[in-house]
């Protein structure tokens, strides 16, 4: 069974090398709409895959992350990068340039972390991340799952990559959640993917 829960937020970036000069040279902005999809073959003690309340806490605080913020790629040109960060409080950069496509994996990523570093409580089992959709548009959207997430053909994204400015930070629940997520990493095999 696959559960579905929908996240929004408000974000501009540039996606440099697309086609379109619009879109590859001027600052733009979005309204994204997130799906989480999760999928497990049983139900926890409440008859449920996973309650829609866990998903409201520590995957809502990262998504929000990217609320009234500027998405930066690492790889943009340095004066850019900060000149954007010294103009804007909020910002992520990534190690990825931050197209819809880019975003479901790398929000893919997130949210596995998540969900290894949760303790199921309420009889959950084998609960796993089914994929992502990334609707940049109300008539576009990408959808990751992990073997895209995990793709070195699309550009390898490690976890440690991504930052977050301290304003997103200090607006979480816990402005260390970041920091927690990447001391547990569970050690994930790609090549069973």
């Amino acid at each position: 069974m696959i559960i579905r829960k929908l996240f929004k937020f408000e974000n501009a970036h540039i996606v440099r090398g697309c086609s379109t000069q619009r879109c590859s040279q001027n600052v733009h902005g979005h309204s994204y709409k997130v799906e989480v999809l999760l999928e497990s073959n049983y139900l926890d003690n409440g008859q449920m895959i996973y309650d829609f309340g866990l998903m409201k806490q520590t995957i809502k605080d990262l998504l929000e992350a990217f609320d009234h913020s500027i998405t930066l790629w690492s790889g943009d040109e340095s004066v850019y990068i900060e000149d954007m960060k010294k103009h804007s409080a909020r910002w992520v950069q990534l190690p990825v340039s931050p197209s819809a496509e880019q975003f479901s994996r790398v929000i893919y990523l997130m949210v596995e972390r998540v969900l290894a570093c949760t303790g199921m409580v309420n009889g959950e089992r084998e609960v796993k991340l089914q994929s992502i959709i990334v609707h940049e548009t109300e008539t576009g959207y990408a959808q990751g799952f992990k073997e895209d997430a995990y793709s070195k053909f699309m550009g390898s994204i490690s976890l440690a990559d991504i930052k977050f400015s301290e304003q997103v930070k200090s607006e979480w629940k816990n402005p260390k959640l970041w920091d927690f997520l990447l001391a547990n990493q569970l050690m994930v095999n790609p090549k069973k993917v």
